[in-house]
């Protein structure tokens, strides 16, 4: 089972969360990308861009946060975090 966490910050509170789960066969890196669109659809955003930054603290921590730098378009919020929580 895999579950990705994702929450979205504005002044250091959370605003709100999700948790995705998806139990499916495919690689790691497909469940991730996956979740993520999930996410993005939940909470009416666009789909972030992974800045080198961004992958480099995925792969180092299981968690990345996603800055306005990453959107194209404005948000309302400081910066969408994601977690990956359970893993097969």
């Amino acid at each position: 089972m895999f579950r990705l966490w994702a929450k979205e910050f504005k002044d250091n509170r959370m605003l709100r969360d999700t948790v995705i789960v998806d139990g499916s066969a495919d690689t790691r890196t497909h469940k991730i990308f996956r979740a993520l669109d999930e996410v993005c659809y939940a909470f009416d955003l666009s789909k972030p861009i992974w800045l080198d930054s961004t992958v480099a603290e995925f792969k180092r921590h299981g968690k990345a946060r996603f800055y306005q730098d990453n959107f194209v378009d404005s948000i309302d919020f400081d910066y969408l975090e994601i977690h990956v929580i359970e893993e097969d």
